[in-house]
């Protein structure tokens, strides 16, 4: 019995680590947060997802780098246990293997520069001096790759008549709501045809 016991962690290890190491550099990872601002985010823009970040190996170990307090780089066990069950969904550059070369990776890389450390964007303003999770991801894509994906919108264009979503405007906003502010949302990006699905979880 203990001898299957052990073969059976080693095989759940192995797979663990399978799909961790199926991975690639610039995927886009999306959960849904269990942050105070998650509910409003979901019910304004009509997705299940309220937060993501893009995929970037370091040292061979897939990290994610996002926007949550400051900019940063999480270990992806850590960032995929923060979501709501563990739950999460990881999408990668239809044209990724002709788009992701060496030298593309690189730029991805180097530009994470511009944006590590930035405090969080609670208005969501199109700035860089704040960032926000799916803005940064289109900003690092967009500026180490000349990739656009996922349309912007305006603050306008989303759903702000339901309760708890005028709750967190009023919170953020009080009376002066930027309604023709640029944004980009996670389902934006999500729902791109630019993106394929290659792991849901």
């Amino acid at each position: 019995m203990k001898a299957l016991s052990t073969a059976l962690l080693v095989l759940l290890a192995g797979g663990a680590a399978h799909a961790a190491a199926a991975l690639r550099d610039g995927d886009i990872i999306f959960h849904t947060s269990r942050s105070a601002q998650s509910v409003a985010v979901q019910r304004a823009t009509g997705s299940r997802y309220s937060h993501m970040g893009i995929v970037l190996l370091r040292d061979g170990k897939p990290y994610v780098f996002e926007a949550v307090s400051t900019v940063r780089y999480t270990p992806l066990a850590q960032w995929t246990a923060r979501g709501n069950g563990g739950r999460y969904v990881v999408k990668r550059l239809r044209d990724a293997d002709k788009l992701l070369t060496p030298g593309a990776v690189a730029r991805l890389h180097a530009r994470t520069a511009d944006f590590a450390g930035r405090p969080y964007d609670l208005t969501f303003e199109w700035s860089d001096g704040r960032i926000y999770c799916s803005e940064l991801v289109w900003k690092l894509y967009q500026r180490a790759l000349g990739v656009r994906i996922g349309e912007l919108q305006k603050i306008r264009a989303f759903n702000l008549t339901d309760p708890a979503v005028r709750a967190k405007m009023r919170e953020r906003y009080g009376d002066k709501v930027p309604m023709d502010e640029p944004v980009i949302s996670p389902v934006a990006m999500f729902d791109s045809p630019l993106l394929v699905t290659v792991e849901s979880r």
